[in-house]
């Protein structure tokens, strides 16, 4: 019989931030039971940043190079496959709680359809049942029906005092954005006779920075501390590169703190460690919700049939840097937890420390149903190390790309002096070195096992060039290598179309062995 999927994502969740992975402050109980029956994958990284970008490498299984979507607002091209499209051709209605950030093709549609003002339309192949918007209309709706009658916008987040504050919000710890979607499915998981795919889609711990009681008081400022992954000064740290620089000077608190005034660089050490609690707090938050989750399908014996996968879609900053969001190169915005949890595996409690990838879930899910991909694929399926196989062919490296483009307002453009195409850049990254190539800066080179905190570029350092070259070279021919295939092991011959069907398992074995051919 198919087995239920559950696949939750949750918004800016680092993938330092597990108890399982060894946080010493962060508590996550309910995860960690889950990763007692699954497998941790410990080295994971997003595609992307920020959210647009990261689910879309996430729901197609391709890198940004290929799926294209650059920042939130960029259309997905609808000739792409999606996990939510390949779930209806196993036979599922796959279902949504929550949002999926995937602007619509244009080309199909006509200018005045309201779907174009918004970078938040639906998946294509989603079903919805729960919608939650940034507007957070939705959940402000069901809090008003709850007693909280003066409720109509998001300064609900506002905390009474400061705004950088350990004050609890208004709504209680059962009246969270989190609690409204998984309310919404376990009514809908009660109402399922067949096999179901649900995708939930948390926006915590997103900002604004505010949670409930208890989870206000969680973690104290001290027990929170200061990242170690930053320079001793602002000043120094944006001497490392101009990116640096600029990034540095432009996040406005108001994007992670309601009511916040002035600049995120203007924050202190107290106010980083305040921000920092809180942030724990809101991922304890997460973690009891999915607790809920699980006691509610254990309950309703189906959770021996249920494949849950957990993961984010980016990382958070946190003060690493003197940072906060996401975007960027550093580790901080794109290392993200990721926890598979399949009942016909029964040697849970497995940990991965190969580099994995956000477009490793779609390819990894459509092998779980049974299905193909309808396009290439720049992902790999994950089931083998589920099984328990070792892979010795698997990659050495993550990969991530993030795209500071401005469209609209051609702000970088215009600080950097670049066309909107040279505004990009791409990271690889192995267990020695970092090497970070801008498309119109100058790259960037650490050495990841002296200097992990990512503070010393060693990339104009003439004891380097070597190294230097080589990782060019290695990224040049990761791309080269990630060239849309869809139609490329295709050639029409004096039979036919002829497909040569290359090994997933073992992308670099050699191609001359005995071709297995397929018609299309």
């Amino acid at each position: 019989m198919k087995p239920n999927i559950l696949l939750v994502t949750a918004d800016q969740w680092r993938g330092d931030c597990l108890s399982s992975v060894g946080h010493s402050v962060v508590k996550t109980p309910n995860l960690d039971a889950l990763a007692a029956e699954g497998v941790l994958f410990r080295r994971h990284y997003a595609g992307a940043a920020p959210c647009s970008p990261a689910r879309a490498s996430i729901y197609t299984g391709l890198y940004q190079m290929n799926h294209r979507v650059c920042v939130n607002g960029t259309p997905l091209d609808r000739r792409f496959d999606t996990v939510a499209l390949a779930a209806r051709r196993a036979g599922y209605d796959p279902t949504l709680f929550g949002y999926t950030d995937v602007s619509p093709d244009p080309r199909s549609m006509h200018v005045n359809d309201p779907h174009l003002r918004s970078y938040e339309g639906v998946l294509p192949g989603f079903s919805v049942r729960q919608l939650l918007t940034e507007d957070e209309k939705q959940w402000l709706s069901w809090l008003r029906e709850r007693g909280h009658s003066d409720v109509w916008d998001r300064s609900i987040h506002a905390l009474k005092g400061e705004p950088i504050s350990k004050a609890p919000t208004c709504y209680s710890e059962h009246e969270t954005q989190t609690a409204f979607l998984v309310d919404a499915f376990l009514r809908w998981q009660e109402e399922q006779d067949d096999p179901w795919f649900a995708h939930l889609s948390f926006l915590r711990p997103h900002p604004p920075f505010c949670v409930p009681a208890p989870y206000n008081t969680m973690y104290s400022p001290a027990e929170a501390g200061l990242s170690s992954a930053r320079a001793e000064s602002r000043p120094e740290e944006a001497s490392v590169h101009p990116f640096i620089s600029y990034a540095l000077d432009r996040p406005m608190l108001k994007s992670f703190v309601s009511g916040g005034e002035g600049r995120v660089a203007d924050l202190t050490d107290a106010d980083f460690r305040v921000i920092r609690s809180i942030y724990f707090g809101m991922i304890s938050e997460v973690d009891a919700q999915f607790g809920r989750i699980v006691t509610a399908l254990k309950a309703a014996d189906v959770w021996k049939d249920t494949v849950v996968v957990f993961t984010s879609d980016h990382g958070e900053m946190m003060g690493d840097h003197w940072s906060l969001g996401k975007g960027g190169f550093h580790e901080g915005s794109y290392h993200i937890p990721l926890i598979i949890r399949d009942p016909n595996e029964t040697q849970g409690g497995r940990r991965i420390d190969a580099f994995t990838s956000a477009a490793d879930i779609m390819p990894t899910l459509c092998e779980r149903m049974g299905i193909a991909p309808a396009n290439h694929m720049d992902g790999r399926s994950l089931q083998p190390f589920m099984r328990g196989e070792e892979n010795t062919a698997w990659r050495d490296h993550a990969f991530w790309e993030f795209d500071f483009r401005d469209i609209e307002g051609q702000c970088q453009e215009n600080h950097f002096g670049l066309p909107s195409n040279l505004c990009n850049l791409s990271v690889i990254r192995d267990q020695d070195f970092k090497y970070v190539h801008f498309a119109g800066l100058d790259p960037l080179l650490f050495d990841m096992r002296e200097d992990p905190f990512e503070l010393v570029n060693l990339a104009d350092d003439p004891n380097f060039l070597s190294i230097r070259l080589r990782y060019a070279e290695k990224l040049l021919s990761l791309r080269a290598m990630h060239l849309d295939q869809t139609l490329a092991f295709t050639v029409l011959t004096s039979g036919g179309a002829f497909t040569r069907v290359p090994d997933r398992d073992n992308p670099f074995a050699a191609a001359d062995g005995a071709p297995h051919g397929v018609g299309i």
